[in-house]
C-alpha cells in the first residue's frame, strides 16, 4: 500500500532525525525532519528518505522524494502495509516528537 507524507527538511543539521510536526500558513501539517546532509547532489533527499524509513521500520526503497525535490517542503511517497497510515497520522497529530 502507498501512503503519502508531507514533510518540511532542514539540511545541515547536527544528526538525522525527526522533529514531529508543523504546519504551514494554510493550516497544511507536515512532518519536521532534520538531516546532517547538505543539499548538494540529491544527498539531503536521500537522507530524507533514511531517515522517514528508520523511523517506520522500513527498507530504505520503500521510501521516496516524489515532489519538491529542490525545496523544503518535500512530499514523500511511502510503500509499506495499511498499518503505516495510523502511523504517519500520530506523527501529525502529536506534537511531541516522533522518534
Amino acid at each position: 500500500m502507498r501512503h503519502r507524507l508531507a514533510v518540511r527538511v532542514q539540511p545541515g543539521a547536527s544528526a538525522d532525525r525527526i522533529e514531529g510536526r508543523g504546519q504551514d500558513e494554510a493550516g497544511r501539517l507536515f512532518l519536521k525532519v532534520r538531516v546532517r546532509a547538505r543539499p548538494a547532489d540529491g544527498a539531503a533527499n536521500a537522507a530524507v528518505e533514511m531517515t522517514v524509513a528508520k523511523a517506520l521500520g522500513l527498507g530504505k526503497s520503500a521510501v521516496r522524494v516524489v515532489t519538491g525535490d529542490k525545496n523544503r517542503l518535500k512530499g514523500l511517497e511511502i510503500e509499506g502495509p495499511p498499518e503505516l497510515a495510523g502511523v504517519i497520522e500520530g506523527w501529525l497529530a502529536d506534537e511531541r516528537k516522533a522518534d
